[in-house]
Formats: structure tokens, C-alpha cells, sequence
């Protein structure tokens, strides 16, 4: 564990202690809490202020669960009238968790080595997280995310979970705005920065994919010369990233290698004859200086996962990890973080794939040619869910147009629309040339339950995909256990902060966890 005293905290964080507060009362970061209802006995809980909800009204809850101190903004009396709560009290709360946090990693760091890996990019983040902290955990003590805890909490979050012990920490890193990534960099100083792509998710917040590119692009500014840059050079916009960082780049990719103008060699982990086998990727890993491809055959589902793959074993490759252990890993690893083309075969022969925890227009068509191929040439019906991919901007409307009509392109049986956003979908379905039910347009995913509920048959493959706040995932949950519930009036509950993806347990203050 890794303890401060209130005092300690207090001066780590420019703070002051409220009235009453031992200033030696030990803390051990670990247990510390955003949400009331997560709170353990010994806790530090966080009462910070969020556009809904804000963290101060449950301080006599996260007292009565076992918190000792709080990290808050403003003395918050006790319910007697007398007093007011133990707390470290700070101008904003969650800037103070991010000065824990990189106090947390300096201390690792002047303990033991450590190695901090952060990813970014606009999709494949918390599987490339999920797949490096797995190659990582066979050779030393690792720090992962839980779900997909990626932002200025999620991050700190995570630093909390290290001890003095920690080898290697993998941060997953996301953004709503540019400065959010130079911002979590500042806390845990990475030695190694992945970039997976650029794509529209979020152009909306950004205004333009130059300005996500920018954004993302940050994390390789933040490297030192002694760091490492992986990059993906099938991607154009992050390939130029190289001319951003001063440290040596390495590229990973799945298509022949070319010269490259940064002062090397363009590819150093390349995949080689790449191909799916019900819907699994597989392919020869080669890293630069091998003369051999050893052999990987993933346990995900789409060869979208191939960029995943590859990154995390070229970040494996830049700690150390030598090449047969990253490929056995690679190898023995399937989906550690749900609602990511998560596949359930029921027992009455129907297959769902509930990959709804995000969605862009790039992961919907990579979806969708997923599916396609699982329904091997008509050998198998195949039907399509889909909900509204959120946060595109003025392009939205146009997106979702050239989803349906892709859905169309692909031959896919059925194609179900959810909710007015969406619509566009189906539109550009019918538009593309569907005709009579094969596209659907239902206002909410009750209506969608019912149909499939009655027409599903034995040997269909059903996708379900859209952004994690439109909710469809609890749809794919209904269809894999057949429970009955009413799927209206859902609101947005970020991942990131459920148990194991259970039972929703979000912040009470609003959330800054979970971003692009």
C-alpha cells in the first residue's frame, strides 16, 4: 500500500485541514472513492462537484459506509450542527486527485523501477489496455484500468491502485477537448506512448478530426528523448505524429513495410498474411531484427482487432518482453472488458455480439463486416441492431445515412434501427436499395426486443452496436439471458464506473472518467 498522512495530503494538493482533522491520520490511497456507495472502511472519498450531482451531498453517507477523510472543496458540516467532516479541503477536487497521483508515481518510481505505458487514440483503447496488462502481468507486477477508466479520474483512479512493488503501469488515456491528454501526461510521465488512430469519434466536442489529431498527438509531445513513440503507420494522420515527439518512434503495422523519413525503418512489428477464421484474426507476428513470423491466432472477434493486437505487442516489445512471450499471451488472451464484440452462443442456436459500449462510424462498419462474415454467404441470417452513434457533430446525419446503406453493401439480412438519432440509418438503408422489412426503424429498444423476441431463429447472428449513452448494451444483455425488463427512459451510466460491468454504480458528483 502507499500511505499519506492528512497533513501530507493537504500540502501535496495546496490544501488546508478542516477544523478538527488529525493531521496524521494515514490514508492508503487505494481506498479512495468518488462514489458513496463504493466506499470501504478506511476510505478517502472525493466529493467533487459534477454537472448533475455534486459529491458533498453524500458525505454523511461515505461517513457512514467508513470513510475517514474527505478530499473536498469546502467545509460540510456534521449532521449534529456541530463540526464539520475530517477533510483535506482544495480548490477543485479533481485537479487534487491528479496531484496525488503524480506524487504517487514519483514515489513508485524513486522505490523500484517502473515502466508507464499510456495509450491513445480514437478507438481500440481499453482492448489494446486489456491485451498489454496481459502480456505485462506474465513478467512483472501490473497497473491496468479498470473498464475504462481513461480520464482526469479514471487516470488517478488507476495511479491509486500501484504500490511501491508495481513494475509496470498502462494507462489509458482519452480526451474531449486538446489539452485533455498534455494534462494526464503531467501525472504519470510516461516512458512509452501509443497512438492507435484518429477517427470522427468525438467531432463533434472537437470540431474537426485535424483537431483530434492534435489532441491525441499529445501524448507523444510528452515523451522524453529516453521514451518510446509506437505508432500506427497504416494510419496516415497518426504516422505524422512521428514529426511530434523527440523520442525514437517505433511503427507497427499489417501492411508491407516502406522507408519511412524519420531517420529508420518504417515498420518494426509488422503482421504478415493476415486472415479471419469465424471471425478471428490471425496472422504472422514479426518484429524488426526476426526472421521469423511467430504465429498468432486471437481469440477476439474482428480483424479490426488486428491494430489492437499489434500495438500492444509493440508496446511489449519497447519494455522488454521478449517476442515468444508476447505471442503465447497474444495467443491465450480473449475479451477481458465487456460489451466489446462480445459473443454469446445461446443454447437455442442463436449468436448475439454486443458491441455497444462505443460506437463511430469506423467501429460500425468494422462491426458490420464482422457480422457479414459470420453469416458466411447467406449460410447463416444475419441481423443487424443498431442505435445512434453520438457526439459527430453537423456530420451526423450523413453518418448514419452511410451506416445503413453499408449494412445493405454487406448483404446483412435484417437491419433494425433504435431511436429517432439513429433514423438516418435506416433512411440510407432503404435509399441503398433495401426493400420491404429487411430494414426496420423502432423508437425504442423494447420495440426491437419484441421483434427479435419473435423472429429469431435458430443459427442467426445477431450484432448489437451503438455509443455506450444510447444503451443498447442492456439490449444484448436481454437477448443473451432472455430476463424481461422495460428498456425505456435508459440514461447514460459510463462503464467505467460499474462493478465488473454489473450493477451501475456511478459517481454521485457527475462524471470526468471516462472520455475519447
Amino acid at each position: 500500500m502507499i500511505e499519506f498522512s492528512a497533513a501530507q495530503l493537504a500540502a501535496i494538493c495546496n490544501g488546508r485541514l478542516a477544523d478538527g482533522t488529525d493531521p496524521n491520520l494515514l490514508i492508503d490511497v487505494a481506498l479512495t472513492s468518488t462514489d458513496s456507495r463504493d466506499v470501504a472502511p478506511g476510505s478517502l472519498y472525493v466529493a467533487k462537484s459534477g454537472e448533475n450531482l455534486d459529491g458533498h451531498d453524500f458525505l454523511e453517507a461515505a461517513f457512514t459506509a467508513g470513510a475517514v477523510l474527505a478530499l473536498s472543496e469546502r467545509d460540510v458540516p456534521l449532521p449534529a450542527g456541530v463540526g464539520v467532516f475530517p477533510a483535506v479541503v482544495v480548490v477543485d477536487a479533481v485537479l487534487a486527485m491528479g496531484m496525488i497521483a503524480a506524487e504517487v508515481v514519483r514515489r513508485i518510481r524513486e522505490h523500484s523501477p517502473l515502466s508507464v505505458i499510456a495509450i491513445t487514440g480514437s478507438a481500440g483503447k481499453t482492448t489494446t489496455k486489456d491485451l498489454l496488462a496481459g502480456i505485462l502481468a506474465t513478467v512483472g507486477e501490473t497497473v491496468s484500468p479498470v473498464g475504462s477508466y481513461n480520464g482526469e479520474v479514471g487516470v488517478p483512479l488507476t495511479v491509486f491502485r500501484a504500490v511501491e512493488s508495481t513494475r509496470y503501469l498502462v494507462i489509458e488515456m482519452g480526451a474531449t477537448k486538446i489539452g485533455n491528454i498534455r494534462y494526464l501526461c503531467s501525472i504519470v510521465n510516461p516512458d512509452v506512448g501509443v497512438v492507435l488512430c484518429v477517427g470522427t469519434a468525438h467531432a463533434g466536442e472537437f470540431g474537426s478530426i485535424a483537431n483530434i489529431a492534435m489532441a491525441k498527438g499529445e501524448l507523444v509531445e510528452a515523451l522524453s528523448a529516453a521514451g518510446t513513440a509506437i505508432l500506427n503507420y497504416d494510419d496516415a494522420r497518426v504516422r505524422s505524429m512521428a514529426s511530434r515527439t523527440q523520442a525514437p518512434v517505433m511503427f507497427f503495422s499489417s501492411a508491407e513495410a516502406s522507408e519511412d523519413t524519420h531517420g529508420g525503418p518504417a515498420v518494426v512489428v509488422n503482421a504478415s498474411n493476415v486472415r479471419t477464421t469465424d471471425g478471428r484474426p490471425s496472422f504472422g507476428l514479426l518484429f524488426q531484427g526476426e526472421t521469423e513470423a511467430l504465429p498468432v491466432h486471437s481469440q477476439l472477434l474482428g480483424l479490426h482487432h488486428v491494430t489492437n493486437l499489434l500495438a500492444a505487442a509493440a508496446a511489449a516489445n519497447a519494455v522488454g518482453v521478449p517476442a515468444a512471450t508476447i505471442a503465447a499471451s497474444l495467443n491465450a488472451q480473449g475479451p477481458a472488458s465487456r460489451y466489446r464484440m462480445e459473443l454469446t452462443d445461446r443454447p437455442d442456436g442463436v449468436t448475439i455480439i454486443n458491441d455497444a459500449y462505443n460506437a463511430n462510424p469506423e467501429s460500425m462498419r468494422a462491426a458490420l463486416r464482422t457480422l457479414a462474415e459470420l453469416g458466411g454467404s447467406g449460410a447463416r441470417r444475419t441481423w443487424a441492431v443498431l442505435g445512434e452513434m453520438r457526439e459527430l457533430g453537423e456530420d451526423s446525419v450523413l453518418e448514419h445515412d452511410a451506416v445503413g446503406r453499408v449494412a445493405v453493401r454487406l448483404n446483412i439480412s435484417r437491419l433494425i434501427v433504435v431511436g429517432t438519432p439513429a433514423r438516418a440509418m435506416h433512411v440510407g438503408a432503404v435509399m441503398e436499395g433495401s426493400w420491404g422489412n429487411e430494414s426496420m426503424f423502432v423508437a425504442d429498444m423494447d420495440a426491437a426486443h419484441q421483434i427479435l423476441k419473435q423472429e429469431l431463429g435458430a443459427g442467426d447472428v445477431v450484432l448489437v452496436k451503438s455509443s455506450n449513452g444510447a444503451g443498447l448494451r442492456f439490449l444484448g444483455d436481454q437477448l443473451v439471458d432472455d430476463r424481461i425488463a422495460l428498456f425505456t427512459n435508459v440514461t447514460e451510466t459510463p462503464l467505467d464506473l460499474q462493478t465488473e460491468h454489473g450493477n451501475p454504480t456511478g459517481s454521485n458528483s457527475g462524471e470526468r472518467n471516462q472520455q475519447s
